[in-house]
């Protein structure tokens, strides 16, 4: 497990531990920050020298943002490319040897914003739209070297990402403009991301609504930017108003 508050990791791994009955050697914490490449780099050697290979690659880091496109510092978008995207690719690139030895699996996880834009999050839905691109041209790449190549979009999940959303100026957003607790929970979300790697399968969609803009926006795209609009218009001090 990797993030950038290694503090955190070890909290979580002493209680994986507790709960599952696994011994702590099996959990390796590594402090690495994703939009550095160095890091990634350095997080895929700690693995392979603590486990002598790789068989799942899980790229979960990511960052949010809510502002419109016209208030926005352009450097919120350079840093959502460069956790979301980069991050995916930096870990990725690394790994890649070791998953090809091992026919093993590599996951991003997006967003429905990666297959229908989400208004006021411009820098999110093109991270997200990118890493789709990548990940969908890496599984033609090697269509026949046993490479399992998967892309999650889970859709509204309770988490961290929306208090830690950037505004317009690069700030943090410090709360969630969204009820969390009517939204999936991690857990069950991690759930449906394990049974997608043990069935192999190329994408994995989530939640009904997820679902449904996915396959509305496949059919009357014109239509589901009105419905989109109107939807995230209603979130509580919304950037635009309908």
């Amino acid at each position: 497990m990797a993030a950038r508050r290694v503090e955190v990791l070890e909290e979580q791994a002493d209680k994986m531990c507790a709960d599952f009955g696994c011994k702590r050697s099996d959990l390796l914490c590594v402090k690495a920050d994703v939009s550095v490449e160095e890091d990634c780099r350095a997080l895929v050697d700690a693995a392979v020298n603590a486990f002598g290979g790789i068989d799942i690659l899980v790229n979960n880091a990511g960052l949010s943002m809510r502002a419109m496109f016209r208030d926005l510092d352009l450097k919120v978008i350079h840093r959502l490319m460069d956790v979301n995207f980069w991050g995916t690719v930096y870990c990725t690139k690394y790994a890649l040897p070791w998953l090809l030895k091992s026919k093993g699996s590599v996951v991003g996880v997006i967003s429905i914003a990666g297959f229908a834009g989400l208004p006021a999050r411009t820098g999110y839905a093109s991270s997200k739209y990118a890493i789709r691109g990548f990940l969908d041209t890496l599984r033609i790449e090697h269509l026949y070297d046993g490479l399992h190549v998967m892309v999650f979009a889970p859709g509204f999940t309770a988490s961290n990402v929306r208090n830690a959303a950037l505004t317009a100026d690069g700030s943090s957003q410090g709360k969630t403009p969204r009820d969390e607790a009517s939204m999936m929970s991690a857990e069950e979300c991690a759930l449906h991301l394990a049974k997608g790697l043990k069935r192999r399968r190329n994408q994995v969609i989530l939640t009904p609504i997820g679902k449904l803009t996915v396959f509305m926006h496949n059919l009357w795209p014109s239509l589901t930017d009105r419905l989109e609009f109107s939807y995230m218009a209603k979130e509580p001090d919304s950037p635009f108003k309908k």
